[in-house]
């Protein structure tokens, strides 16, 4: 698996402003209205607020909404039982799911339960991976993280199967077939669909 780095995402953040709840698009519990951005639920541990605001900032260039929890005034002051019934209802409202999987965030019991409502709501098509590493760590006890598609950055370097280079950009890369083959999506591509 391929991490993008800190220092990489960092550079969106300089680009944008900071975000806040007032500008946050809000999940509606019915359906969200603006299809022509789709609404990314953003999983990710709360104290990690500089890689969040990158992860935003990046997302929003991508063209896309972002839904982040205790962004959301309806949502209730302290975690419990109405929490999870919300989130839920948020995570099966939204048109992609996307784990911000940092070592703290693997490592947390509620990313790995809205994790495992993402997976299924959204398996296999609408659900990712964005792996940040700070130090090309290895997230060892999580090797049931291979199954789902994962978020990187191609440098131009890496050739298909058939020998064309991969341009460079972000991409969406499935796991592996039984053959094991994988196929790859542009991110702006897979955010669409």
């Amino acid at each position: 698996m391929s991490f993008i780095s800190e220092s990489k995402l960092a550079s969106y953040r300089t680009r944008t402003e900071t975000f806040s709840a007032d500008n946050i698009v809000n999940l509606k519990e019915s359906t969200y209205s603006d299809k022509s951005r789709p609404m990314i639920f953003l999983s990710h541990k709360h104290d990690e607020q500089t890689i969040l605001q990158d992860v935003i900032a990046f997302l929003k260039d991508e063209g896309v909404d972002v839904y982040v929890d205790w962004m959301d005034s309806s949502m209730p002051a302290y975690t419990n039982a109405e929490t999870a019934h919300k989130l839920k209802q948020k995570i099966k409202v939204a048109d992609k799911f996307i784990l911000l999987a940092t070592q703290s965030a693997i490592n947390s019991k509620w990313c790995n339960w809205e994790l495992g409502l993402g997976d299924a709501e959204k398996y296999i098509n609408n659900i990712a991976l964005f792996p940040i590493n700070r130090s090309n760590q290895v997230f060892y006890g999580a090797e049931y993280l291979r199954i789902y598609p994962r978020i990187e950055y191609q440098d131009g370097s890496t050739q298909y199967i058939g020998g064309a280079y991969i341009p460079k950009g972000y991409y969406v890369f499935y796991p592996e077939d039984k053959d094991g083959n994988s196929r790859l999506l542009p991110l702006k591509k897979w955010l669409k669909l």
